[in-house]
């Protein structure tokens, strides 16, 4: 095999690094005495998994590549369609309760602002809105935007009762 050698104290030293197989070469007859003698076997066998069997049930081999950060990213995902659902039905969960109270303080602040009612929330938000930049809206076609809000805002009596007054029990 033409490995350099020399025998030192009844041992067998080999003087220079050799390879004597690389990954994918068929193994002779020396070669595999010779790693036979050394103590060293370079087999490895991977087994691959193409479907896995769990309690009865037959799961796809990517169930194995599940991590924690893609647990997270499921849990988020699917948190947030609860959230969304809930806010949809009108049926109120854990999840959706922060929204319900973000949009209840929305609802206050607007009211805030459109009248003279004021609390030390609305305040600071009123005090941030004069601080910032004004915006002004200048010219005949903010004129114009101007005069269809106003014929918008008319109010058409529909003669609908709320309550239901027109009852005949």
């Amino acid at each position: 095999m033409g490995i350099g050698t020399k025998i030192v104290k009844a041992q067998i030293e080999i003087l220079n690094d050799n390879t004597v197989i690389t990954e994918g070469d068929k193994i002779t007859p020396g070669q595999a005495s010779l790693l036979d003698k050394l103590k060293i076997c370079p087999f490895e066998y991977k087994m691959e998994i193409k479907k896995m069997l769990m309690e009865g049930n037959v799961f796809d081999a990517a169930v194995l590549r599940i991590n924690s950060a893609k647990v997270c990213e499921i849990f988020t995902k699917r948190s947030a369609n609860i959230t969304a659902l809930s806010l949809g039905s009108g049926y109120v969960t854990a999840a959706a309760a922060p929204h319900l109270i973000m949009n209840a303080f929305k609802n206050l602040a607007a009211i805030s602002f459109a009248t003279d009612f004021s609390f030390p929330q609305a305040a600071a938000l009123k005090a941030a809105a004069a601080a910032g930049p004004a915006t002004s809206a200048s010219g005949p076609a903010a004129a114009a935007e101007k005069e269809e809000s106003e014929k918008e805002e008319e109010e058409v009596e529909m003669g609908m009762d709320l309550f239901g007054g027109d009852d005949d029990y």
